[in-house]
């Protein structure tokens, strides 16, 4: 079984889950945003084959996981104590985006290399982040990648419509270094 059947089957097990969906709405409780980050994590190791090293730094061997509502970007959070590191680390590893509708039967999952975000984003991002730190109150660094950004930019992974898997490119990490 490829990775990206691997990733679609835990997908219709732990992500996509319309019973689960509808006792939400019922009870009048937030759907979007109850799959927690770890569980993109594991749906994108899933899809890489790659696993976690560590506790800090990216979140997968090579790859940083992003995960947001559909348009809505997609957030960096530096910390005081190791922000340099992750962003120069940001700068040399790939990023998965997935982009979800708010009951996630809409799922889409794009890729790029941190050399394409980083004269855009980190290296923007670098000297306002050692500036904020400058005042020791400051605990958290956050910024954003716009949507538009990726949806213009990211090689297209895998994409969900209805729950179905209607798009998949298995040989996505061969297709990123051409980018």
């Amino acid at each position: 079984m490829d990775n990206i059947t691997k990733a679609y089957d835990f997908y219709k097990k732990h992500i996509f889950d319309p019973q689960k969906i509808e006792l939400l709405k019922a009870h009048n409780l937030k759907v979007a945003g109850h799959v927690h980050s770890v569980i993109w994590e594991l749906f994108c190791a899933l899809i890489t084959g790659e696993k976690a090293e560590g506790i800090t730094g990216a979140d997968l061997n090579g790859w940083e996981v992003k995960s947001a509502k559909n348009r809505a970007g997609f957030e960096y959070q530096y910390h005081r104590n190791a922000h340099l590191r992750k962003l120069t680390e940001d700068k040399l590893i790939n990023h998965l985006f997935c982009s979800y509708s708010e009951d996630y039967s809409e799922v889409t999952v794009r890729a790029i290399r941190g050399k394409n975000l980083s004269a855009k984003f980190f290296d923007v991002w670098e000297p306002l982040c050692i500036e904020k730190y400058s005042d020791p109150s400051n605990l958290r660094f956050r910024k954003s990648i716009p949507f538009p950004f990726v949806e213009n930019n990211g090689l297209l992974v895998l994409k969900i419509e209805g729950g179905n898997l209607v798009r998949a490119n298995e040989h996505f990490k061969i297709d990123l270094i051409d980018t």
